[in-house]
């Protein structure tokens, strides 16, 4: 088991950090237990579990840092690991935005961990993936997907007396279902704490809708339409606005957050009233870490608060230099939804365009977080409130604060997963006006 209880760590990291005889020394200590199910073609190809533990030890002298990394945790080892660091800082550079250690923090208990997601076992995976493939044989379609639960730990222990620890457990699981002639297409992916929440038959079957829903798909004239962009599509897009939230790089210039002239834009109104984000580690849809990389105390904080920037994340440094309070970035996002459910939104629509995915979304332009990207597994015309016909897919250029500029209604939220990053979200569908689609694509 790679799994520490939080007394088993924090015996560990007091033992390494007796070894240290540098300035400063900060030791991390995670590990992980899991598994995962990969599936193609209706059939299991390929199943494992990985266990795996990491200790960190970093060492400072003044401003110059060393860091050192094993994951053998006999006496002779962490000694040894610890005179790896102190040799590495003696021969690093300066570090000039070096800030030192944060003493004995006060940490609430996370609500992370969910036993019964820890106990999930290789019969547990299995039968979940029975059900996934039960829904595409009987829909006569193709599956491939994948699911994997993972239980971790993080902890950290410097010598200026600050200890934090969490546990935590998750479970993710996609599917994209295709007919045999590759000609329609579907995707659903879902991601919890809690396995118990996890239906991959409902899932799978929303995915088999979009892909018989999706043969025979029309071409129609690139543009700018209403659209409707379903929960996972709301959370590829917004992936980059989330990130962007940092004062730095807002106040050197490089992001969509800087203001003409210098500094950022904090506290002005960019977006639409309805649209409000912020963070909070004990959402109980979304529960995350209480404590940052850097030990910082992580509690709910407002980002978007009826579309007016109300914070920015500060590094310490950063707000050091700008003789501001520090601001950890979000250990988790969540977007507030309305009450309309994705058929209420869709029959609100005159004429517009249903999104069920966006996916090889690219930069443009940073200042303006215009982004470039694509449809796919399922996009649909609307019109008088009924979905009327599968289309071609589209190419986007669009910003998301220009798209949140432009919101007309927000649906429920619901949790999504970004399979760039494997991050989850809790964000709501959105409707918006004039998002511009500039070409067509043939891929389903």
């Amino acid at each position: 088991m790679a799994i520490f209880s939080k007394e088993e760590a924090q015996r560990l990291l007091k033992k390494v950090l007796s070894y240290s005889k540098a300035e400063e020394c900060e030791v991390a200590l995670n590990g992980s237990d899991g598994g995962n199910i990969r599936y193609a073609r209706n059939s299991v190809s390929t199943a494992g579990e990985i266990s795996q533990q990491t200790l960190v030890v970093s060492s400072t002298f003044g401003k110059k840092t060393g860091v050192a990394s094993i994951d053998e945790f006999d006496d002779a080892s962490l000694e040894k690991v610890v005179r790896r660091a102190e040799e590495l800082a003696q021969l690093a550079p300066e570090n000039p935005e070096h800030m030192p250690l944060l003493g004995p923090q006060d940490f609430p208990e996370p609500i992370t961990y969910v036993p019964a997601t820890a106990a999930v076992t290789p019969d547990t995976r299995a039968e979940a993936v029975a059900k996934s493939i039960q829904v595409t044989k009987e829909a006569k379609l193709q599956a491939a997907g994948y699911l994997e639960n993972t239980t971790s730990f993080s902890s950290i222990m410097n010598s200026k007396g600050l200890f934090a620890y969490n546990k935590n457990t998750d479970v993710v699981f996609s599917v994209t279902t295709r007919n045999e002639e590759g000609t329609g297409s579907g995707y659903a992916a879902r991601g919890y704490n809690d396995i118990s929440k996890l239906d991959t038959y409902a899932a799978t079957k929303i995915a088999a809708s979009k892909a018989n829903g999706s043969i025979g798909a029309k071409a129609i004239e690139p543009g700018k339409y209403t659209v409707i962009l379903e929960p996972v599509a709301v959370a590829y897009l917004l992936e980059s606005l989330f990130f962007g939230l940092d004062a730095r790089n807002a106040d050197e210039g490089r992001s969509f957050m800087s203001k003409a002239g210098g500094g950022n834009r904090l506290g002005e109104q960019l977006m639409d009233t309805k649209v409000n984000i912020y963070s909070d580690p004990f959402n109980p849809e979304l529960p995350s870490s209480t404590w940052s990389r850097e030990g910082q105390l992580l509690q709910k904080r407002n980002w978007i608060e009826k579309g007016v920037v109300k914070n920015l994340s500060y590094s310490r440094f950063w707000a050091d230099k700008k003789k501001v309070d520090p601001v950890p970035p979000p250990s988790n996002i969540i977007m507030e939804g309305g009450s309309a459910s994705l058929e209420e939104l869709i029959k609100s629509t005159e004429k517009g365009i249903l999104v069920s995915r966006l996916w090889y979304i690219r930069m443009v332009d940073p200042q303006t977080l215009l982004l470039t990207g694509l449809t796919r597994d399922g996009t649909f015309y609307i019109e008088n409130g009924e979905v009327k016909f599968p289309i071609k897919n589209f190419r986007f250029n669009e910003s998301p604060v220009i798209m949140l500029n432009n919101v007309e209604a927000l649906g429920k939220q619901e949790r999504s997963i970004s399979v760039e990053s494997y991050r989850s979200y809790l964000v709501p569908a959105i409707k918006a006006r004039d998002f511009t689609f500039t070409s067509l694509s043939d891929a389903v």
